[in-house]
């Protein structure tokens, strides 16, 4: 009784120690971010390669477009400054980059799985997360060459070093796009059998990416996608038992759990599988989801309002256009604070929000390991791991 007792005993401290000691481990110097996703962390990966994303996006924090669906930062952006690092130029951007400190292949309308359809039918990207390690392949050796050839410190200094790859810290924000295609084509059941396909492409970028030397990865869950304003742009009378209990679509928030399920239990195979690995999974759903249920008590408006557009009865004319109703010309224009907003332009977060869920997830309070991002290269679970064998062997001598 008293190996029990002192077992879990064990335990509890172990884990408080987690939580509230962050001079356990040594901060991480992390040189470089090299981050792959959609439009929740694109920062001007799909304006380069296709029609720029036009003002009012951005004149919130850059004062003009910056690539970014906000009205300002987006995570990744909150991310790099955490980390002390430049914000990231994107892969696809041929001008004004600079590559030293890592780079984003993300886009937005990214899927993690190739989509059979053009971004000019549903705004889904070509650049799926198979394609976006493709990119990080190439651009890993073209910097190798392009160092090795550079003449002056001035070309050097905008490309990365080769041993700053393995130091680097790899994040990832993709998933959303896979359940909207899945909610637009299949059927609950269908998708649901499409997320271990899903999920195991998602890990053969991770393994990917490991074996081309990256050891510490920071992976987001997808978000609830069932509270997304667009949901309601055209169901103003949703059936009963349509929502749930903070006005959020029920099914579709209950398909992203289960994403989110399958995710979580693949990284706990690839800490397995790959020996070095140092793997932290963010529960990014959980900090969104908190922020929808907990408005009112933050004094932020309807989370199902969005700031930047012309949303009235069936009328809809998006963030930043015109269009002409009853004869009039309307501009889908921004709200006067969107720091009190959830949603900037029905899909995407506000800066405000990116905040919040910023504050809610870089510190260990909603990841697994629970360990702020600054230690993001540890192997933390490993103490886990050694506790419990070493907890087991008194209760095990014992038992004999």
């Amino acid at each position: 009784m008293e190996c029990w007792i002192a077992f879990f005993a064990g335990i509890f401290l172990f884990f408080r120690g987690l939580r509230v000691s962050g001079d356990i481990l040594s901060p991480c110097d992390f040189p470089a971010i090299y981050n792959f996703g959609d439009s929740n962390s694109d920062t001007g990966g799909i304006s380069a390669a296709f029609e720029p994303i036009r003002a009012p996006y951005g004149e919130g924090f850059f004062h003009k477009p910056a690539g970014r669906d906000s009205d300002g930062r987006l995570i990744i952006d909150f991310i790099a400054e955490t980390l002390k690092l430049p914000y990231l130029s994107a892969y696809l951007n041929s001008l004004g980059t600079n590559y030293q400190h890592g780079a984003n292949f993300a886009t937005g309308g990214s899927t993690i799985r190739r989509q059979n359809e053009t971004i000019f039918e549903y705004g889904i990207s070509p650049f799926s997360l198979d394609v976006q390690i493709v990119q990080f392949n190439q651009f890993k050796e073209r910097a190798k060459e392009l160092y090795n050839e550079a003449k002056t410190t001035a070309d050097r200094d905008k490309l990365p070093r080769q041993e700053d790859f393995a130091k680097a810290l790899y994040t990832f924000d993709i998933g959303q796009n896979d359940l909207s295609v899945g909610f637009r084509k299949m059927s609950f059941d269908q998708l649901r059998a499409a997320m271990p396909d899903i999920v195991n492409q998602l890990a053969s970028a991770v393994q990917n990416i490991y074996q081309r030397g990256g050891r510490a990865f920071w992976i987001h869950n997808t978000g609830p996608i069932g509270c997304l304003p667009v949901n309601f742009f055209y169901n103003h009378n949703p059936p009963p038992g349509y929502l749930d209990e903070h006005g959020c679509v029920k099914e579709q928030n209950e398909m992203a759990v289960e994403l989110n399920r399958q995710i979580k239990e693949k990284v706990v195979k690839l800490r397995a599988e790959l020996p070095e690995v140092a793997i932290t999974y963010v529960d990014a759903y959980a900090a969104k989801y908190g922020l929808i249920s907990n408005v009112k008590n933050l004094g932020w408006a309807d989370p199902f309002k969005v700031c930047c557009g012309y949303h009235e009865n069936y009328d809809h004319i998006w963030c930043g256009n015109k269009a002409t109703i009853n004869n009039t010309e309307v501009y889908g224009a921004p709200c006067n604070d969107p720091s009190k907003f959830v949603y900037w332009d029905g899909i995407h977060h506000t800066e405000a929000a990116n905040q919040w869920v910023v504050n809610h997830t870089l510190y260990g309070s909603l990841t697994d390991p629970p360990i702020p991002i600054t230690q993001a290269c540890h192997r933390r679970y490993e103490q886990v791991e050694m506790l419990l064998l070493r907890s087991k062997e008194p209760m095990l001598a014992e038992m004999a």
